[in-house]
């Protein structure tokens, strides 16, 4: 049985309060450390089409020599639960610089 659309709608909307926090993580998976680098807080849009997305494109300070090559979802700032992301063309910072996480593009589909 085909589940409803309700019902997409009403696990994005509760999978979304697990996740707090985005991180970045390079190549291997592992997330990016190092001092600018934080994860940032997070809040999402109401769900369309059990689809849910940051309210909001998240900018992240990247320390020289790291590389992004991807997004996760935590349940908190610092550890917790990693609940999964996805992989993004890999970008490498010679510098410290910035990483902008397009809200548009970064979303969590229940199908």
């Amino acid at each position: 049985m085909a589940m409803t659309e309700g019902y997409r709608n009403l696990i994005a909307a509760y999978g979304g309060s697990k996740i707090t926090h985005i991180g970045l993580v390079d190549g291997t998976g592992a997330e990016l450390s190092g001092s600018p680098y934080t994860r940032k807080a997070i809040t999402w849009t109401a769900p369309n089409d059990g689809t849910i997305s940051p309210d909001e494109d998240l900018i992240f300070d990247i320390p020289g020599g790291a590389t992004v090559a991807g997004w996760r979802g935590f349940s908190a700032a610092t550890g917790g639960t990693n609940y999964g992301g996805e992989d993004l063309p890999a970008e490498t910072y010679n510098k410290d610089g910035q990483y902008k996480l397009v809200a548009e593009g970064t979303g969590i589909k229940h199908e």
